[in-house]
């Protein structure tokens, strides 16, 4: 199974078409969205192509492949113009290889989590910043942001194979990978 991850769009609907476009070329069967979709929040710029009911209208047609969670800056507001769920705090996706525990990072983050069962990948946003690792018997990976990436990272996604976790930007270039 290929998981694309799409995480802190805050509704640059430049980033929301360039995630998808590179989810759709690398042949995704699901897309995992870590939050912070639509709002850009009090703290962050307007992003390129602010547009949230646009960021919307494109993951809508992706509905039925998308697997979501809520971040800080989402609202209910928010999931009445979404056509699937992303209230949620977190959400699992069980592979044949992995368990992926899907979250935003503002409250279950690698120095904060539940439980979890060794090999599962805890996917995470949040900080905007790429990350793609092991600590002990767990991975973590984030695949930064697509809209607002911290300096000195480019706007990037992510994407898992059932091999690897690999943060890629939009040019096709690898910034981190972490074999499973």
């Amino acid at each position: 199974m290929k998981i694309a991850f799409l995480s802190d769009l805050h509704g640059s609907a430049c980033a929301a078409r360039a995630g998808l476009e590179a989810a759709d070329a690398w042949g995704a069967d699901r897309i995992a969205i870590l939050g912070d979709v639509m709002y850009h929040g009090p703290r962050n710029p307007l992003p390129q192509g602010y547009a949230p009911a646009e960021v919307a209208r494109l993951l809508n047609r992706y509905a039925d492949r998308i697997v979501a969670v809520r971040g800080n800056c989402d609202s209910e507001v928010d999931q009445m113009l979404l056509e699937y769920p992303m209230m949620g705090d977190s959400a699992l996706i069980a592979t044949p290889e992995h368990d992926i525990f899907l979250t935003h990072g503002h409250i279950y983050c690698p120095e904060n989590h539940p439980r979890l069962r060794p090999g599962t990948i805890l996917a995470f946003g949040h900080i905007h910043t790429p990350v793609a690792g092991q600590s002990g018997d767990l991975f973590f990976f984030n695949p930064g942001s697509a809209a607002l990436p911290k300096e000195p990272f480019p706007p990037t996604w992510g994407r898992y194979d059932g091999n690897c976790l690999e943060v890629v930007d939009f040019e096709g270039k690898v910034i981190k990978s972490c074999p499973l």
